[in-house]
């Protein structure tokens, strides 16, 4: 006898050996390759882990961990319960099909292919069961986890206190809890269908369907049941989306507006009630069904509720809106247009413009601006938009910095008098850095602001600055401490390595250029709380990975102090820190309590008002001056509120939230699931208070709405007759873009003082042929002063006020104020004589204004030489009011021409100009130099009106003297003009040896933290 370890051949048995992997073909894995696969393993999830623990750092070091924390936990929670929801259902289904699967006995002359695929399966079974539903669950918990803002504020939603016109409810249920149910309901739809696929999947490989060879189908009592189980559980999730359809229908923007019209009212809605009781019912007899094996009344219903939904959700509205609504459209509708007028008015926060009817003239008199000072006394002259290249070539000093395209326009107190101001930041110049080492380490910031007056120009018409130099210095941080440094900007580098120990510590960035008798740039090391440090290896080794370099892990210039600096531009780091909300295209910079900070509007937004129409974002905020690119302002959106203020400090990068609009709802709400991110009103000081503007993008929103809702009537604003359009932008050189919204001081004909104010125009929309008359119907102005108290906004910061101008005065619009500029005889000869010798004229902003009873255009004009360093300078000013324009050297002079000889305005221009003044490197008073220049031009007018009389007269003799004195007078405009803008006659700019003009620099700097 042997016993169990004996083999049959009666020798003992030899214990087997485990088996070692092998590969599919049947070869052996070897270690190195199961080595190396579990090393690659390792280092995909430590990346993947460290963007995590980065992230983490960079949040708690600003502060805003709960956001991160709270946003993640959120998706995570709902990832697990949507991932649930799909998955057990999915399973049980297929289980249950398996389960319930008919056994049939052994046919051995029948060749069953199912019993084939059946075998195939059984091995795997177990794992198909499980990982079908756990793969379909995890990308449909993915897509839910991505509306974590829309459950986060349902379960958080404040009350609007209003109610909406067609079901008096509270609007916070069409904002807040219809978007939650919709997103639900269609979740569980797709649970019922997916699991009801498969499950008769299931039932069909294991018998419980089966196809006939003669064409028929058979189904099982198991089938029959589960089908009739999902098809009930369908139908009861059809009958809710049916019942919140009729709710969905004031949303609609399908109809001639927006919102439940007369169809909808009388047809749709009730449909919709009629279609959920159907399914309702419908799904009682599936149940029924399902347990009693009677199906012809269900299989009925079912029909019905097919023919019901085609008759009572398409034919009857359809009939109802042919037959009823569209011969008496007007009357029948009226009720409804009346809401969508009030309701679309109240989601963009136009329900409380002043209106007021401005009987505009177009004859201009004597003294006409003589009660217009507030106003003219503020005219910009200045073109943030052209002037880049004069504040780099003034105040650049390096070729590491940089200034921005566009500048910014804000408003400064100065002896006692708010003062427009064009400002920009000085920031370093990325593109300058060849080396790791002078990208991260050498080159990190910036070096203060720079501001100009506005109204004015200084001599040469160059900018007259009121703050700038390095180290800084100027009228706007007079006896205050400043630190000028600009680490966080919009042209900052992707990350710097900053930061050293108090002793023993070299300093190795690039401060500043040297001043006096120094050579040598100074060097500078950080001093603040910007960043994660990365003064331990394992942190230097997250971000390696994070940026991809090894010079970061391996630097020796990274120290145990060290933090990195990243995700540094403003609307960058309010995007992070606050999601959930939809930030302004632009961030401007502001001198607020001695330091540089970055203001950044922020919106609340929704596209679920009800009655609201909506608006395309980036097609409402586009215009001449904005870069697609760069827009943040997308998607459809019917509600808007510039609920929040950000502030984003310069130097260490720090952001502070504003609640600005404490009776928004959805901020209110947001509040709730971040409690810690907002600071209240009360928090902000008097210097941010006075930066505060009105947001850009929002205004171009509210103007796009008003081109339409300007009309209060249901019956004009039905006829559309009265319809306005944003004017083109007549100085773009491209066609078809709007012109932008201007910030300037203004006093409007309702105010009794002038005010910091956006202001854009309207004129009429284009007829069905396409043709469009340029003459102005509306002027448009938001007040964007803020106010000066502490925690306090003033009462009328947001006031928009809309001039409408008569109809049958044909006062010229933008457009055709520009060509009556480019038209005019006088205008282009002197303008083709500043062409001359290859300089270039450019056409600045064309302002447009309400004063002196009419509307009055100033457009600055600058002219620039072709040299490479060269500049543009304002050289002329155009103006017009009606159909007269001025031309001169000067705004003042400008005007005079237009009204009679005496405007009876007062301008700022002249404030900063003295007769003393003298342009680079020139003994010769600069205001001398300047009417050599205007006088050169008229006579060099004066030879060409000569020799065009010489030649029609055919004197040629007296023609070749003309002639000699044009080309004279020319040569003697061309002097004057490089004397004035400080260069040579060939256009180029003199630089002294630090790579700045040689203008003077302004006075000493105040003390500060600067040094």
């Amino acid at each position: 006898m042997s016993n169990g370890s004996d083999s049959p051949f009666g020798g003992p048995q030899r214990p087997r050996e485990p088996q070692r992997p092998s590969s599919p073909s049947g070869k052996k894995v070897s270690p190195l390759t199961l080595t190396i696969f579990a090393v690659v393993i390792l280092v995909a999830v430590f990346v993947f882990l460290s963007n995590f623990y980065a992230d983490i750092l960079w949040f708690n070091q600003l502060g805003f961990s709960q956001v991160y924390w709270t946003e993640r936990i959120a998706k995570l929670v709902i990832f697990l319960i949507a991932l649930v929801l799909m998955a057990v259902p999915m399973w049980f289904s297929m289980r249950s099909a398996y389960k319930h699967r008919p056994v049939y006995a052994p046919n051995a002359n029948q060749t069953d292919s199912m019993s084939r695929y059946q075998s195939q399966l059984e091995p795997i079974r177990r794992f198909l069961m499980v990982g079908i539903p756990l793969v379909v669950g995890i990308f449909a918990a993915v897509a839910v986890a991505g509306q974590w803002q829309t459950v986060l504020l349902f379960f958080n939603q404040t009350p609007f206190g209003s109610n909406d016109p067609q079901f008096n409810m509270d609007l916070s249920f069409f904002i807040f809890s219809l978007p939650f149910i919709a997103l639900i309901i269609g979740f569980l739809v797709s649970v019922v269908l997916l699991s009801g696929v498969a499950g008769l999947l299931t039932h069909y490989l294991y018998g419980g369907i089966r196809v006939e060879e003669r064409g028929g189908i058979t189904v099982g009592k198991a089938a029959r049941v589960h089908t009739a189980i999902v098809v009930a559980v369908f139908l009861v999730l059809q009958a809710v989306n049916f019942w919140i359809g009729q709710y969905e229908t004031l949303t609609d923007q399908s109809g001639r507006v927006a919102g439940a019209l007369y169809k909808d009212v009388h047809a749709v809605i009730p449909a919709q009630m009629i279609l959920a009781i159907i399914a309702i019912l419908i799904a009682i007899t599936f149940a029924i069904a399902a347990f009693t094996g009677r199906w012809r009344i269900p299989l009925i219903g079912t029909a019905m509720l097919v023919v019901t939904m085609i008759v009572v959700s398409g034919v009857y509205p359809f009939l109802v809106q042919q037959y009823q609504v569209v011969p008496s459209q007007r009357e029948l509708e009226r009720d409804y247009i009346d809401r969508n007028i009030e309701m679309t008015r109240l989601a963009y926060g136009l329900d409380d413009v002043e209106v007021t009817d401005y009987d505009a003239k177009i004859s201009t008199e004597k003294n006409a601006l003589a009660e217009e000072t507030a106003t003219t006394a503020n005219i910009r002259l200045l073109d943030p938009n052209l002037v880049s290249t004069a504040f780099a070539q003034l105040q650049q000093f390096r070729g590491y910095y940089t200034f921005p395209k566009n500048l910014n326009v804000d408003r400064y107190e100065i002896d006692g008098k708010v003062e427009d101001t064009v400002i920009a930041a000085r920031e370093v110049n990325v593109d300058q850095s060849d080396t790791w080492v002078n990208q991260h380490i050498n080159y990190t910031h910036g070096y203060g602001l720079v501001a100009a007056y506005g109204n004015r120009v200084a001599a040469g018409g160059r900018p007259d600055f009121m703050l700038g130099g390095i180290p800084t210095s100027g009228d706007l941080i007079t006896d205050k401490e400043y630190e000028p440094r600009i680490y966080f900007g919009e042209n900052s580098p992707e990350y710097s390595v900053v930061g050293g120990p108090d002793e023993g510590w070299t300093d190795q960035e690039l401060d500043r250029p040297g001043t006096g008798g120094e050579n040598q740039d100074t060097r500078y090391t950080f001093t603040g709380n910007g960043g994660p440090n990365v003064g331990n290896m394992f942190n230097r080794l997250v971000y390696a990975l994070k940026f991809a370099s090894t010079d970061l892990l391996l630097s020796q210039q990274v120290n145990s102090e060290s933090q990195i600096l990243y995700d540094r531009d403003p609307r960058d780091r309010v995007s992070k820190v606050a999601p959930y909300l939809t930030l302004d295209s632009s961030a401007y910079p502001a001198i607020v309590d001695g330091r540089v900070q970055w203001i950044v509007d922020a919106y609340t937004t929704s596209n679920d008002f009800p009655y609201a129409q909506q608006k395309q974002l980036d097609s409402a905020v586009t215009d001449s001056l904005t870069n697609a690119q760069d827009l943040s302002m997308t998607g459809r959106v019917n509600y808007i509120r510039n609920s929040v203020k950000a502030t984003v400090d310069a130097y260490d990068g720090s952001v502070k939230l504003y609640a600005w609009d404490t009776e928004d709802p959805i901020l209110k709400s947001w509040q709730k699931v971040f409690p810690s991110s907002y600071k209240p009103l009360s928090d902000m000081s008097a210097d941010l208070i006075e930066h505060v503007r009105y947001p850009e993008d929002m205004f171009k929103v509210q103007r796009e709405v008003l081109t339409t809702y300007h009309v209060d009537n249901p019956d004009a604003f039905y006829e559309a007759n009265d319809a306005w359009a944003v004017p083109d932008d007549p100085t773009s050189s491209t066609a078809g873009v709007k012109q932008p919204p201007y910030f300037m001081s203004l006093k409007m004909p309702t105010q009794d003082e002038a005010s910091f104010s956006l202001t854009s125009t309207f004129i009429p929309a284009a007829a069905s042929n396409g043709q469009q008359r340029n003459v102005l119907f509306g002027f448009l102005s938001a007040s964007a002063d803020a106010g000066s108290e502490a925690g306090v906004k003033s009462e009328d910061y947001g006031k928009l006020r809309l001039l409408e101008l008569p109809r049958d005065t044909a006062v010229p619009g933008p457009g055709q104020a520009q060509q009556n500029f480019d038209t005019n005889t006088r205008v282009t000869q002197e303008l083709n004589l500043l062409r001359q010798g290859a300089s270039q004229v450019k056409n600045g902003n064309l302002l447009s204004l309400p004063v002196g009873g009419g509307i009055l255009y100033v457009q600055p004009v600058y002219v620039q030489s072709s040299g490479q360093t060269s500049y543009p300078t304002l050289r002329k000013v155009l103006v017009s009011f009606g159909d007269q324009v001025g031309f001169a050297d000067t705004l003042a002079e400008a005007l005079d021409e237009v009204f009679g000889g005496n405007s009876g305005a007062v301008t700022g221009e002249t404030e900063g100009v003295s007769p003393d003044d003298t342009s680079d490197g020139d003994k010769t008073p600069a205001q001398s130099n300047e009417q050599k220049l205007s006088t050169a031009l008229s006579d060099a007018n004066a030879a060409i009106k000569k020799g065009q009389e010489a030649l029609a007269n055919n004197d040629f003799a007296a023609y070749g003297e003309a002639q000699k004195q044009l080309q004279s007078a020319l040569d003697r405009a061309m002097e004057a003009d490089a004397a004035i803008n400080g260069t040579t006659v060939d256009g180029e700019v003199k630089l002294d040896e630090n790579g700045a003009t040689e203008s003077p620099q302004p006075s000493a700097p105040s003390e500060g933290t600067e040094g």
